[in-house]
């Protein structure tokens, strides 16, 4: 989940222009190109969604959610994806002892998503390393019972990562080439259940990887990038047509530009996570940190260009009863939209923390009504910008259009942000409308392309 540390005590440690005639043809399936997830019809893909789930940490590692909590999220509240939370010491609780009725139910609930229209990035997820320190992730086998014994919670759990046992657990994953391969086969025996679920268009391989007692700033290019270098070409030999999603170290959330450098396989997209230091350590969100939120996502898209990636943010979010969490989920909206970034909150969950839904299971509103916005979900060419104003409840979609592109640009327009209806204007576009969407038929002949959508 979340990882924020103050990076004062702790710093030791999109695409724009008119399409050219396509020259060869375009893959069949989902992929990474021109800077934007494309479907096999060449149209980008902005994921919209949440994460499932917090409660996916620890045993038994799925939550509350049934086939109509997965419906929910996509004709309720207008998203698109999910990024699914899932265990290694779930997978592999002993060391070469795989459970198969873990993956049997993993593949029921990922199921449930495909029948819900729902696409699905998997997310091998971790905190604190694992559970032998309280945390989640990786099995207690995987290091020594020495470390676990000698570890000394901190006051904040994003301080146990400071602990020296901790940062050797990691440092033995970085550098062991056993416990790699069997974090590779892990996520093989996830493949090889999954490959054939079209749900599915990509893997997140870990969640905010910490760099253990390494150089932070040096981290990604010496020992994260050899890491995910092993790991994806196994698991697209299972899944070939799985996006790999693949995240900065940790680092990147206190502000450490990430030191990977492009792959060398295609279809990859940067999911970096955009959280507010203050508001993580319980202080609120001050209005005044909205430029640098904004400013940050640009960054982050900076670095996605330089590695030819699409850029994703997997998680964002805050508790719905912390101070200025309108203008926070705000800001990380306006931040993404300006550079039409998929996202995906954190997280569809019953509590009283970041989840979407309070303990008895009715919606937060307060948070439901600033996460639940129009946005482009399939974009006939290639995006500029989008953007909602929360008072006007005008939404604005610039982007090129391709008119090799047969298919339609669709929006979602959710019925919570528009209860009395809207109305379109879009220079003599061709649309319709369904259930929850504004389907584009034909783009406006100016270039750049501009539709507005309006509250009655």
């Amino acid at each position: 989940m979340r990882w924020i540390f103050l990076a004062a005590p702790l710093l030791f440690a999109a695409c724009g222009g008119q399409p050219e005639a396509a020259t060869t043809p375009r893959p069949d399936t989902i992929h990474v190109a021109e800077g934007f997830i494309r479907d096999a019809d060449g149209r980008a893909v902005i994921l919209r969604g949440a994460n499932l789930a917090n409660a996916h940490k620890q045993s038994p590692y799925f939550s509350f959610q049934q086939p109509p909590d997965y419906v929910r999220v996509k004709q309720e509240w207008g998203m698109n994806s999910l990024r699914f939370l899932m265990s290694w010491a779930a997978i592999e609780p002993q060391k070469g002892t795989y459970d198969e009725s873990y993956l049997d139910e993993l593949a029921k609930r990922i199921g449930w998503a495909r029948d819900a229209g729902l696409s699905v990035v998997l997310d091998m997820h971790q905190d604190v390393y694992g559970e032998g320190f309280g945390g989640d992730g990786a099995p207690r086998w995987t290091c020594a019972e020495s470390r676990y014994a000698a570890f000394k919670p901190a006051s904040q759990w994003f301080l146990d990562y400071l602990d020296p046992n901790v940062q050797a657990c990691f440092d033995q994953l970085w550098s062991s080439d056993e416990l790699q391969q069997h974090y590779v086969e892990a996520w093989k025996r996830v493949a090889e259940r999954l490959a054939d679920n079209d749900a599915v268009i990509g893997f997140d391989v870990i969640n905010e990887p910490h760099w253990g007692s390494a150089v932070a700033s040096s981290f990604g290019g010496n020992k994260l990038e050899p890491f995910y270098e092993k790991i994806v070409p196994v698991v697209r030999k299972v899944a070939p047509h799985w996006l790999a999603f693949l995240e900065p170290s940790s680092g990147r959330n206190i502000g450490i530009s990430t030191s990977l450098t492009p792959f060398p396989f295609p279809d990859v997209v940067y999911a970096p996570h955009s959280y507010n230091s203050a508001a993580e350590q319980g202080n609120g969100f001050n209005p005044s940190a909205r430029s640098g939120l904004i400013a940050n996502i640009k960054a982050l898209s900076d670095e996605a260009q330089g590695l030819g990636a699409a850029l994703w943010i997997g998680e964002y979010g805050g508790p719905a009863s912390s101070p200025g969490i309108t203008a926070y989920m705000d800001a990380n909206y306006d931040g993404m939209t300006a550079v039409a970034a998929g996202s995906e909150y954190w997280s569809y969950d019953r509590d009283e923390s970041y989840g979407m839904l309070h303990t008895d299971g009715s919606e937060k509103n307060q948070l439901l009504d600033v996460l639940v916005r129009p946005y482009p979900e399939r974009v006939a060419g290639d995006p500029i910008s989008y953007a909602f104003d929360d008072k006007t409840g005008a939404f604005t979609l610039t982007w090129h259009a391709d008119s090799s592109i047969a298919a339609p640009t669709l929006i979602s327009v959710p019925e919570r942000a528009y209860p009395n209806g809207y109305s379109v204007e879009c220079g003599g576009c061709d649309t319709a409308r369904r259930s929850g969407e504004l389907v584009v038929n034909s783009a406006p002949a100016a270039d750049p392309a501009k539709l507005v959508i309006s509250r009655k």
